[in-house]
């Protein structure tokens, strides 16, 4: 079986054009758009033959000489590049910080006092671990909101509610797969599994092998209650506990979607939504997804 490395050098060496890489077209057929492996080889420095084996898994321990050569050979990006070294050594003695899905109070009282601002704390498979009530209020009534990944391909609704929903379905994959170089637990592994059997989408977009840091890509949102926002989000690790990352949801100030985010604030707190089928929260109400352990 070919090993995570050899599976991620074939899927970046089959997406990289001769264009990209300067080398001359002869005319000849190709079976794919990509590099073919004596290419990357040559562009790299290594014989074909030590290249094939790296991508049949027959070659487990290449130097980071080689793999700095593949990585300017696929022209990989920092992120991507770091993602080929943690893949090749991964079978080193390395740990990963201990993971926990228990949200400090501290970080709890934080989003309490962002009742302007949509916020949450995610953990590194995008479970959500609390919110505050605006998330709330824009996911409302969807299906699968305790799990970013989940929402993003599994409820169809999501893509009415994210205009942008192919860019912003890629960059979560991209830092999921990015996860994948850290010696992934069975959790990341079963997640991965089902939404490769659930999700044609997913499957599409987890095979291009595409790893990036998640930049904070505006949101486009066309909500049905307020209508069209442009939100921008900027994540942070909570040093306390390395695993989670509080993600903080923004509008631009005195535009029309900070307008349209104080209505949903408004509409999300009225008491007579209850009678629509939901259970009226204080707008600063934060809700803890995941118990305490």
């Amino acid at each position: 079986m070919r090993s995570r490395l050899g599976q991620f050098l074939r899927a970046r060496r089959q997406l990289t054009t001769i264009d990209q890489v300067g080398l001359a077209y002869t005319g000849d057929r190709r079976k794919t758009p990509g590099l073919r492996r004596e290419e990357v080889a040559m562009l790299a420095g290594v014989s074909c033959d030590y290249y094939t084996r790296l991508e049949q898994g027959r070659e487990l321990s290449p130097s980071d000489q080689v793999l700095d050569a593949l990585a300017r050979a696929l022209q990989l990006n920092p992120e991507a590049a770091h993602h080929l070294h943690a893949l090749a050594h991964s079978t080193c003695d390395r740990r990963r910080p201990e993971s926990t899905d228990r949200v400090h109070p501290d970080v709890l009282r934080l989003l309490d006092s962002w009742s302007d601002k949509p916020a949450l704390v995610v953990n590194q498979l995008l479970d959500v671990l609390a919110q505050n009530s605006l998330i709330g209020a824009f996911h409302d009534g969807l299906a699968h909101a305790d799990n970013i990944m989940r929402l993003t391909f599994l409820e169809p609704r999501i893509r009415e509610l994210w205009v942008n929903w192919e860019e912003q379905a890629r960059s979560r994959v991209a830092h999921l797969r990015s996860e994948t170089g850290k010696d992934p637990g069975s959790a990341l592994v079963e997640l991965v599994e089902e939404l490769s059997r659930e999700s044609e989408d997913f499957r599409r977009i987890w095979a291009k092998c595409e790893v990036w840091t998640d930049t904070g890509y505006p949101i486009y949102v066309h909500h049905s209650g307020v209508g069209d926002l442009t939100i921008r989000y900027q994540s942070f690790t909570v040093e306390s506990a390395p695993s989670q990352r509080l993600v903080v949801f923004q509008t631009e100030p005195g535009s029309p979607s900070e307008q349209a985010l104080s209505r949903l604030r408004a509409i999300h707190a009225r008491p007579d939504r209850a009678a629509h089928g939901s259970t009226p929260k204080k707008h600063d109400e934060v809700r803890t997804i995941r118990n305490f352990r």
